[in-house]
């Protein structure tokens, strides 16, 4: 197949990309470059093969490129505190009106989609009110089952997206409803994957977005850190999914878009791979051989939640895919990644 990545010189995008090209596919990668690190992702790609295109994925004019069999849409702002300080124009813009300029072309090409949306479209306020306790490491459901969520599994696609869910996750949630109209208005083989907490190597982690990588990088370097929110103890809790197993589950939905078709999903590491920042750090320290200076800020930041954790049940009613790699795997090729990078990355991922 011919495929685009849009975002292809992103941390899921060049992963993506060096999959693909792994398995004899032609490989575009679309990036402005302007996240810092996207360049060196860049370098890694194009000894591969991989057609690396610096584009803006706003400006339909640069985007003469040959008809594609399929379009992987991972461009984005990623960060959910995005537009809370400043103006909110740039976010809407990548994440909803780049969006819009990809499906057009999608259109034109007749081309399979898959789009990488996030958990993030599911209701803050909802998601506050589940009740949970505190105990020694990490908070803890301890309510009652309601529509979309189970103490036992976790957060399913049928949760509340209702109330305000942020301006990176509205935007998300409009690029998903202008997805499935282009699909079922154009006859477009689609599916949504609604995304938890992603980790692994090669992720230019920042205080607001891909907080595992972060986490291990500061271990790694020796560099503080700081607990934010709900008392800045440590004990909110997110499941973790491997790059790896989201690259696995992606191939699997390119080849056979029909079976995917028209479905929205929720894609995790679920219960089982779920932790603490307070345990993450204990992890962390174990990995690395390394104790850092931490911080602590009480303040709770208006788009924080205590507890997020996926429930796979639906996409695991469809296929036998399943998350393989551990918590532990993550973080031992995350740290074994730093150990090894050049200076370049080490002064990225530093911060």
């Amino acid at each position: 197949m011919k495929v685009l990545i849009t975002g292809g010189c992103g941390f899921i995008g060049s992963h993506l990309a060096i999959r693909l090209k792994g398995l004899g596919h032609q490989v575009w990668a679309l990036d402005n470059l302007s996240r810092q690190g996207s360049e060196l992702n860049a370098q890694r790609l194009m000894p591969l093969g991989v057609q690396v295109v610096q584009a803006d994925v706003l400006n339909a004019a640069d985007l003469s490129l040959p008809a594609m069999d399929a379009m992987i849409l991972a461009a984005a702002e990623p960060s959910v505190s995005a537009g809370l300080q400043g103006a909110a124009g740039g976010v809407v813009d990548v994440n909803l009106k780049g969006t819009l300029v990809c499906l057009e072309l999608a259109r034109q090409w007749s081309s399979r989609l898959v789009f990488l949306s996030t958990s993030r479209v599911y209701s803050i306020a909802g998601l506050r009110t589940l009740e949970y306790r505190r105990s020694a490491k990490r908070f803890e459901w301890c309510g009652d089952a309601c529509p979309g969520f189970c103490p036992n599994f976790g957060i399913s696609e049928d949760f509340s997206t209702a109330a305000s869910r942020s301006l990176y996750g509205a935007t998300k949630l409009a690029s998903e409803i202008m997805l499935s109209e282009y699909s079922r208005l154009y006859g477009l083989g689609a599916v949504i994957n609604r995304f938890g907490l992603v980790a692994g190597p090669w992720q230019m982690a920042r205080a607001d977005q891909g907080v595992i990588t972060l986490w291990v990088a500061r271990h790694q370097l020796g560099l503080p850190l700081r607990y934010i929110g709900f008392d800045g103890q440590g004990h909110q809790v997110r499941d973790v999914l491997h790059v790896d197993d989201l690259c696995e589950l992606v191939m699997r939905q390119l080849e056979d878009i029909s079976h995917w078709h028209g479905h929205i999903l929720n894609v995790g590491g679920g219960m089982q791979r779920s932790i603490s920042l307070r345990e993450l750090t204990e992890l962390c320290v174990d990995t690395t051989g390394n104790r850092v200076d931490l911080d602590s800020q009480a303040v709770t930041n208006a788009v924080d939640i205590p507890i997020y954790i996926t429930d796979n049940r639906r996409i695991e009613s469809l296929t036998d895919w399943r998350p393989q790699r551990s918590v532990e795997q993550t973080v031992d090729d995350i740290s074994e990644w730093i150990r090894k990078a050049d200076p370049a990355v080490k002064r990225v991922v530093s911060g």
